[in-house]
């Protein structure tokens, strides 16, 4: 299983406080499987230490049995490294700019998550995060064995460890999800291509209409910008400095492709063909001021999703099947064939230490003990025999739904992580395939870092313009090329500086590889 939240949160308000206030580190991520751990390492914890609290800020809501898991945790520690934990939940939609205003204010915080879809690289640049090498080899043994030396490498700034890569695949899966009970319903054969889903998003148009045909996400995750996934001819992808429907990469050509200097035919395809759907009403008509658009779903108001990772998780299966006792099925078109994908290996998400942090060696501390095999178990699936049973070593049964999966907020890594058993055997094979970066073609661009301090102005500048009209755009709500041109006219001029630094940077990297 992956995550990820793809959803293009990039917090805008203070972007504009990094501005200046250093040169920077930069962001790559990646994943793979790695030496299995023997979670031996107890870090300089022998004896028990002084009590203290580490303020731990992560994405998502909070499970309901958390408190309970938390406490085991906290028993299983207190003889040795005596901590305890104040973990914050915020919602995604408010990350990042929650983090940014928390540490620009200086207030105390040990652990944050973060990624370049967020705010990643600005922070680094800007000297919030603390370099973890030094105290990743004295108290981090069991961090550095679960993660590879591939993954390390490709998740280096400037040559230095900045945050702790979260993942445990070298590609973020994603599927779409259909309402399978109303497929069978009206006789539709099962979706093997993007035109049999659009055909069925017109059948439940006409039978069903009460139930929108579609619902998208926004930003990364909106209609037109998902599709780049499953582009196999260009390999379209985004650029490091995340989704904004302009700067692109394509062809594995080491080049930043500026979609306002010259527009690609097949992301004019993905806008023009959003809009049709919009104007046909297969797409949710108001689906710009929804808030949470899985609940939308769950609530049994959508026929289809767009969704991050292979399968179906169980809980969006349970909770469909609760409202309207409807079945969902995860349709994807990627393709399991060695070399037909490319990767950076760069990870998604990514955990951070606090430069503020008064107690960085216990932060450290803490999260080896994470990657030991029963605590990693704990945190990540719950109380064994109450949330979960284990099945085999690298798969586990759920036996409620009151711990949510979120290891990747936090400990996730590719050694210790369990699949699903209930995603069947289809998707778990879909996910070891990614798991393995031999099936990948490797891009020219993997173990490059954008540092966007000397465009960081442009950046914020964007990333402001962008959220006024991208979504409006890639969804479908307006016409796309008056909208396009008034998206041009704000922010050409920043765009082509970011374009023009970015190139001027890969240029560097590629030639430092010759």
């Amino acid at each position: 299983m992956k995550k990820w939240y793809s959803m293009g949160i990039t917090a805008v308000t203070v972007m504009s406080l990094l501005a200046g206030c250093g040169t920077g580190d930069k962001a790559a991520q990646s994943l793979t499987s790695s030496p299995q751990s023997t979670g031996a390492q107890q870090t300089p914890a022998a004896k028990k230490n002084d009590p203290v609290t580490l303020k731990i800020m992560i994405p998502g809501d909070r499970p309901k049995d958390f408190d309970a898991v938390i406490a085991e945790a906290e028993k299983r520690m207190a003889d040795t490294m005596n901590v305890k934990l104040n973990v914050v939940f915020i919602p995604f939609s408010d990350i990042g700019q929650k983090t940014q205003v928390t540490l620009a204010s200086g207030e105390d915080v040990d652990l944050v998550f973060d990624a370049p879809w967020v705010h990643l690289n600005q922070m680094i640049a800007a000297n919030y995060y603390e370099p973890l090498d030094d105290l990743l080899k004295q108290y981090g043994s069991d961090i550095l064995k679960t993660r590879s030396d591939q993954m390390w490498n490709a998740n280096k700034y400037n040559g230095k460890i900045m945050a702790i890569p979260l993942s445990n695949s070298y590609y973020q899966g994603r599927v779409f999800y259909i309402r399978k009970d109303l497929r069978e319903k009206y006789g539709v054969a099962p979706i093997k291509t993007y035109d049999d889903m659009i055909a069925f998003a017109k059948v439940i148009k006409e039978k069903e209409p009460n139930i929108a045909p579609i619902i998208t996400n926004k930003g990364a995750m909106d209609w037109g910008n998902f599709r780049k996934v499953f582009d196999y001819d260009t390999h379209i992808s985004d650029t490091q400095i995340g989704t904004n429907g302009v700067l692109f990469l394509k062809n594995n050509d080491g080049k930043v492709y500026n979609m306002f200097d010259q527009m690609d035919p097949t992301v004019w395809s993905w806008i023009t063909d959003a809009r049709k759907l919009y104007q046909d009403k297969l797409m949710y008509q108001d689906v710009l001021s929804v808030k949470d658009y899985k609940a939308e779903f769950k609530a049994g108001k959508a026929a289809i999703l767009n969704a991050n990772d292979f399968g179906v998780v169980a809980d969006d299966a349970a909770a469909v099947k609760k409202s309207v006792n409807g079945d969902v099925e995860a349709v994807t078109f990627f393709k399991e064939e060695k070399g037909a994908n490319i990767s950076d290996f760069q990870a998604w998400n990514f955990l951070a230490l606090t430069h503020v942090s008064k107690n960085k060696e216990r932060a450290i501390q803490f999260l080896n003990w994470t990657q030991q095999k029963d605590n990693y178990d704990l945190l990540a699936y719950g109380i064994k025999g109450k949330n979960w049973e284990p099945v085999g070593e690298d798969q586990y049964k759920k036996l409620n739904n009151d711990y949510a999966w979120f290891p990747y907020a936090w400990i996730w890594n590719p050694t210790q992580d369990r699949y699903d058993q209930g995603l069947g055997a289809d998707t778990i094979a879909l996910n070891k395939f990614t798991a393995n970066g031999d099936n990948f073609t490797p891009s020219k661009l993997a173990g490059f870092t954008f540092d966007p301090a000397p465009v960081s102005n442009e950046v914020a500048q964007l990333n402001t313009i962008r959220d006024k009209y991208m979504d409006p755009i890639y969804i479908g709500i307006t016409d796309p090329q008056s909208y396009w041109d008034k998206y041009k006219s704000e922010a050409a001029s920043a765009v082509k500086k970011i374009q023009t630094e970015m190139q001027k940077q890969i240029d560097a990297f590629l030639t430092s590889k010759k």
